[in-house]
């Protein structure tokens, strides 16, 4: 009785080994067959770009850059579409380069949407160039961008960063010396804010430049000598009063021996 116990508990024990390997081998199997993330469908031609911002349910802003024959120039769609009031309306424009990304704000905060297209030059100093418009119900209406001033151009070499920040479109990019033509080494970076009143859009610079201390500084070494040359000009016109008035005595002095002589 005892050695058909144990034959019957060996027998046990080899098919609950055999099911825990069955178990892991099935979960290995079901780890193998994990559903993989499928890539984002490529763009037909000529079609190169795409995006599509949604701005309120029903209302969606597709964006798509086209072009064929040259990679230099291109077109731009502005595709609004509203389901819920049954609208469909387009924006088109031409733009150079590339359109490397799209952003989307309602700066002044009037319930109006606005559109950016940031646009990269192919050239060697990668400008860009942004494409800004505002949204009234089905209407757009385009806003002048505003350009670099001299200042702000100043070491300027592209490749430009653009970010929306508390409401407002931010730009920042790379400072270079001017001597250092094939921009191999930036000294700062600059960071300009744009903000929307009424109809225009205005740009302020946010970063101080450490370009500006140095001409301070120059500046105020320059004025040294001229605060020592007016000391100077001043101690002449002193010196030549002192001078001019001791002439003065002199004459007076002889005007009175020539009278004392005469009355003798």
């Amino acid at each position: 009785m005892n050695f058909k116990y144990y034959l019957y508990l060996l027998a046990g024990l080899a098919t609950a080994v055999t099911g825990c390997k069955n178990t892991a081998s099935d979960n290995k199997g079901s780890e193998v067959a994990a559903p993989v993330a499928t890539a984002a469908p490529k763009l037909q031609q000529p079609f190169r770009y795409h995006k599509t911002i949604e701005v309120a349910p029903g209302l969606y802003y597709d964006v798509l850059g086209w072009g064929r024959g040259s990679e230099l120039v291109g077109a731009y769609q502005i595709l609004r579409s509203d389901s819920a009031s049954a609208k469909y309306t387009t924006t088109t424009g031409d733009y150079d380069g590339r359109i490397v990304d799209v952003f989307n704000s309602d700066m002044d905060t009037d319930g109006n949407p606005e559109i950016f297209i940031h646009t990269q030059a192919a050239d060697s100093t990668n400008y860009a160039e942004v494409f800004a418009f505002e949204y009234n119900d089905d209407r757009s209406r385009k806003l002048d961008f505003p350009r670099l001033t001299r200042s702000q151009r100043k070491g300027y070499r592209g490749n430009d960063n653009f970010f929306i920040k508390d409401g407002n479109l931010m730009r920042e990019f790379d400072v270079f010396d001017e001597e250092d033509t094939l921009a191999k080494k930036p000294i700062q970076k600059r960071l300009i804010e744009y903000s929307l009143r009424g109809n225009s859009l205005s740009a302020s610079q946010v970063s101080k430049d450490s370009t500006d201390n140095k001409q301070t500084e120059t500046t105020t070494v320059a004025d040294k000598p001229k605060r020592q040359t007016r000391t100077s000009s001043s101690n002449n016109r002193s010196s030549a009063r002192k001078s001019s008035s001791s002439k003065k005595k002199t004459t007076s002095k002889k005007e009175t021996r020539k009278k004392r002589r005469r009355h003798r």
